[in-house]
Parts: C-alpha cells; sequence; structure tokens
C-alpha cells in the first residue's frame, strides 16, 4: 500500500487550533448523564473514513507537536472543570505511539472509571515514556505521571460470523480468508471465564504502546 504525502500543514494546523478550542468546554451535564466522555483528534486526514488506497501517515514534526499541545490543552481544561463535582474521577491522556493519531483526552465518573482502569493490557515489559521525542514540549509531557500499556487490535473466535450476515457468499469467503490470513499472524490468545453467546476467546494483535497521563 502507497503512502499519502500530507500537503498544506499550515491549513492543518489552522484546523488544530479549531479542534483544541472546540473541545475545552466539558459539559458536566453530559458526563453527570453518561458517566463519561472523550476527545479523539478530529483533524483530517486523520479522522474519518479513508475513500483511498493510500496509507495516511501518522503527524509528525511541528504538526504532532501542536495536537499534542492541543490534548495537553483539553485535559488542563477538563480538569478545571472535573474538580468542581467534588468526587472522584478518571482524567487522563492516552497517548498512542506509533498510531498517534489515535491519541485522545478521556474522563469518566462513577462506575465508568473501573471500565476505563481495566481497558488496556498491562505489559510485562514496562516501558518509560523518552521526553526528548517530545521536543519543545518536553517539559509539558513531564508535568504528567505516564502508566505504559498495551496498543492492541481485538478479533475473537466468533469472526467472520454467519455467511447470511454478508451481502454475498464472494464477501463472506473474502473476509473468512482475511481472519485466516490474520490469525497466522504473532498474536495473544484470552480465554473466557465464561462464554458471551458463541464467543469463548479473542485474539490481541500488538500494535503498539500506549502511555496514560495524568497529573
Amino acid at each position: 500500500m502507497r503512502t499519502k504525502k500530507i500537503r498544506g500543514h499550515r491549513r492543518r494546523w489552522e484546523a488544530i487550533k479549531y479542534w483544541v478550542e472546540s473541545q475545552k468546554n466539558l459539559d458536566l451535564e453530559y458526563v453527570k448523564k453518561y458517566r463519561r466522555d472523550y476527545s479523539k483528534i478530529r483533524i483530517h486526514p486523520w479522522s474519518g473514513i479513508s475513500f483511498s488506497n493510500s496509507q495516511i501517515p501518522e503527524p509528525a514534526g511541528q504538526t504532532k507537536v501542536k495536537i499534542l499541545s492541543g490534548l495537553i490543552d483539553i485535559y488542563d481544561s477538563w480538569k478545571k472543570e472535573l474538580d468542581k463535582l467534588g468526587e472522584t474521577y478518571y482524567l487522563k491522556i492516552w497517548l498512542f505511539e506509533p498510531r498517534f493519531s489515535n491519541s485522545q483526552v478521556v474522563c469518566a465518573i462513577g462506575d465508568s472509571i473501573t471500565f476505563y482502569e481495566d481497558t488496556f493490557s498491562i505489559s510485562d515489559d514496562a516501558k518509560a515514556l523518552i521526553l526528548k521525542n517530545y521536543g519543545q514540549l518536553a517539559d509539558d509531557v513531564a508535568k504528567f505521571n505516564w502508566e505504559h500499556r498495551l496498543d492492541e487490535d481485538h478479533i475473537d473466535n466468533s469472526e467472520p460470523g454467519e455467511p447470511e450476515l454478508y451481502a454475498t457468499i464472494a464477501d463472506y469467503e473474502e473476509a473468512k480468508k482475511c481472519v485466516e490470513k490474520m490469525l497466522k499472524k504473532p498474536h495473544k490468545t484470552i480465554k473466557f471465564k465464561e462464554p458471551i453467546g458463541e464467543t469463548t476467546e479473542s485474539y490481541a494483535f500488538l500494535k503498539g504502546n500506549i502511555w496514560l497521563g495524568g497529573k
């Protein structure tokens, strides 16, 4: 697959400013109702569906720095609002590497806290975040406490599902081949204590690292 070149960085930087400003105001009433909220990176071309056969390169250089600075600004703004609740809350920056465009700010209260605390697998080989990789933001990044987790993709033994779920038998056969191809790659098998319908185990494919950052 070809890697698509990103052009018009100054336009991206303006889009980053707009995205940050649109996300800084946390709606506490929404959080109280749904017990959680998050802010993902919503900047073209790193959000939405790609209609080309090209791979989108991850943000780099000044663009990456500006996005991370935005995540930090969103975090700080949300923290001021959540402190007003007077109760325990979860607030973290999820910093993905190398899949940086998946990074986001996440918050939760009440019973949703445990869900987010248990979302990612803990590595047997814990890594430290390398501050110098974030250039001029190194001092700001150092103000957070970072916990290492694994960035994994998951499928389970119910994939690809029944043939009648697909438009054609050809589509089903193609999906079946994709699953078989994936399972030939290195992965971790997680067996469930109790089946969920027909699902008895899932398969985790390592894609990189995640650092969970909070103050």
